[in-house]
């Protein structure tokens, strides 16, 4: 990989990569400057791989686990390969890092003077989901967003020089939103992970225990329950929606996108009666493009 990142990526980084396209928003659309596309792309690359290690979704063959230098014997321990992972993303900032992924990310770092802080939130959320699989409270879960989430937000707004205060703010509440619809939709997956980020106590609340997530249709108790944290995002988005006004041009409609993105999942996730366990209800292209109009109307 050179320092300008023009090297086409290999299949290892291209099987990640091409994950963007399943996302519930854009993550580098065309209309971006093809710098902020290239940067975005190299975050995105980051927190794909991390994610994929953290849930066991690398691809077959072990390719990863040998770029980050871990023995076959130990290259289905995911707490090992995320120990991996986090040495060669200290050496994004001081060597030659191992994986491709990771020497996509050197030159981003360097052009947008990015911090480890945020590459390690997220290494730090996909370690904390191999010993924490229940979380007992709201605040829990918004603790657990702190890591998973909001790095990213974060990165995007370093990446195209806008952080402040205040859009970091707003932003932290559209990530922490994102994340808790995506966990709203992939409540029946999770659950074959042995994951459940349904707060405890709101289960408690609305009557739902953990069999009721282990169905195919969702009774009338799953669905209060996911009526109810959907509210949730549904608030934070709203909270978090200004930060879309406060910039302008191009990273304006990108940041239209993500917020739209999660409206329009939310939609659907109504549309489907709060019934998740089927499989995820997802948005389509129109929904998208409707909530994108309206947020950058700022009727949301």
């Amino acid at each position: 990989m050179t320092e300008t990142g023009t090297t086409r990526p290999g299949a290892t980084e291209r099987g990640t990569l091409d994950k963007a396209a399943a996302e519930n928003f854009p993550v580098a659309p065309f209309f971006l400057p093809k710098d902020w596309r290239t940067d975005l792309m190299a975050v995105y690359g980051f927190a794909r791989l991390v994610d994929d290690i953290g849930d066991g979704d690398l691809a077959p063959g072990g390719a990863d686990a040998r770029l980050l230098g871990v023995s076959p014997e130990e290259a289905e321990d995911r707490l090992v390969l995320l120990d991996a992972f986090e040495a060669d993303l200290h050496r994004v900032f001081s060597g030659e890092p191992r994986h491709p992924l990771l020497r996509r990310l050197r030159p981003t770092v360097r052009r947008r003077s990015l911090t480890p802080e945020p590459f390690l939130g997220l290494i730090a959320a996909n370690r904390q989901d191999q010993l924490v699989t229940r979380y007992e409270t709201y605040d829990d879960l918004l603790a657990y967003c702190e890591l998973s989430a909001n790095p990213v937000g974060r990165l995007v707004l370093a990446v195209t020089g806008t952080s402040t205060p205040e859009r970091i703010r707003l932003s932290d509440a559209i990530c922490t939103a994102l994340q808790i619809v995506e966990h709203l939709q992939d409540v029946a997956e999770d659950l074959g992970r042995d994951r459940i980020y349904l707060p405890a106590a709101d289960m408690k609340r609305f009557h739902v225990q953990e069999a009721d997530l282990a169905v195919k249709t969702a009774g009338a108790s799953v669905r209060a329950l996911v009526a109810y944290e959907a509210q949730r995002a549904r608030e934070l988005l709203n909270e978090g929606a200004p930060l879309v006004g406060s910039v302008h041009g191009r990273l304006k409609l990108l940041l239209a996108g993500f917020v739209a993105g999660g409206r329009a999942a939310l939609r659907a996730i109504s549309a489907a009666e709060h019934d998740v366990l089927p499989g995820p209800p997802k948005p389509g292209k129109l929904q998208l493009l409707r909530e994108v109009g309206v947020t950058l109307r700022g009727e949301g």
